[in-house]
């Protein structure tokens, strides 16, 4: 029916149950069912974009940024319970399930009675009269959803550019725990906690730079720390961390190992 239609060359695919036709052109045996309980299986290859009914790569797992067709951007309108399935998917995935009943039934309420039930039973999101022409109520309803489809990828977008370059920054594991300790570190708020810290940052020998200097700013800088510098724990780990200085430190990271040092000695 919608490949004799004029729109079907707008469509990449269409679904719908075939049949295998002999040489006279009869109809002899179905050759592919679309029913209510295999619909969710096209979906799922619209959103991937395995448009090929054949293609087993449908079962494949994709990352988010993989998705031809995210289910947050789908639309699906249905008007009987074989759509219910389809509905619950996209609706349960954030997409957009529209309920459409018979704009011309003269009892509106009897009329409305399935799609009552199906945004009660939270399998649509929206219902309107089957009316597709432009300026219906449907149609003003599916544009506002594209209106804000756009904007949507435009912030998943950039989530994803985020998320990339994150994961590329990603220090190897341990280098990432000392940097992790070392600002907890310096958000300590009590002694306990910096106690704790410490045991766990004395288990490294190896300290870069950069790292160092944050240690020993935080030791002047944080009280929670500055306090307990005399500690045995405390005073072990720093005396550690300033012997891995070279001799080619500036003037601030020498005022700042005087300090320390003066705190030893008091």
């Amino acid at each position: 029916m919608i490949e004799g239609t004029s729109i079907a060359k707008e469509f990449k695919e269409l679904y719908a149950t075939s049949f295998y036709f002999d040489d006279d052109g009869v109809a002899v045996w179905p050759a592919q069912v679309v029913n209510y309980t295999n619909k969710t299986q096209f979906l799922f290859r619209i959103s991937k974009g395995v448009l090929d009914v054949n293609d087993e790569a449908v079962n494949d797992s994709f990352a988010p940024d993989e998705i031809r067709v995210p289910f947050r951007n789908m639309v699906y309108l249905g008007d009987s319970d074989t759509d219910i399935p389809c509905m619950k998917l996209v609706n349960s995935q954030g997409g957009y399930s529209i309920g459409v009943f018979n704009p011309d039934e003269k009892d509106k309420v009897k009329a409305k009675n399935k799609v009552y039930k199906m945004m009660r039973d939270n399998r649509i999101s929206y219902f309107a009269p089957a009316d597709y022409s432009e300026g219906s109520e449907l149609d003003e309803l599916v544009k506002l959803i594209i209106d804000k489809t756009v904007y949507n990828e435009k912030l998943y977008k950039k989530k994803y550019i985020n998320q990339k370059e994150a994961i590329e920054q990603e220090k190897p594991r341990e280098e990432q725990e000392k940097i992790d300790l070392i600002n907890s570190l310096e958000s300590s708020a009590s002694f306990k906690s910096t106690h704790a810290i410490i045991e766990k940052l004395s288990k490294y020998t190896s300290w870069k730079p950069e790292e160092i200097e944050d240690l020993l700013e935080i030791a002047v800088e944080n009280t929670q720390v500055l306090h307990i510098l005399n500690d045995q724990d405390i005073k072990k780990f720093y005396q550690y961390i300033i012997e891995q200085l070279g001799s080619n430190t500036d003037e601030l990271i020498r005022d700042k190992v005087e300090n320390i040092q003066q705190k030893f000695e008091s």
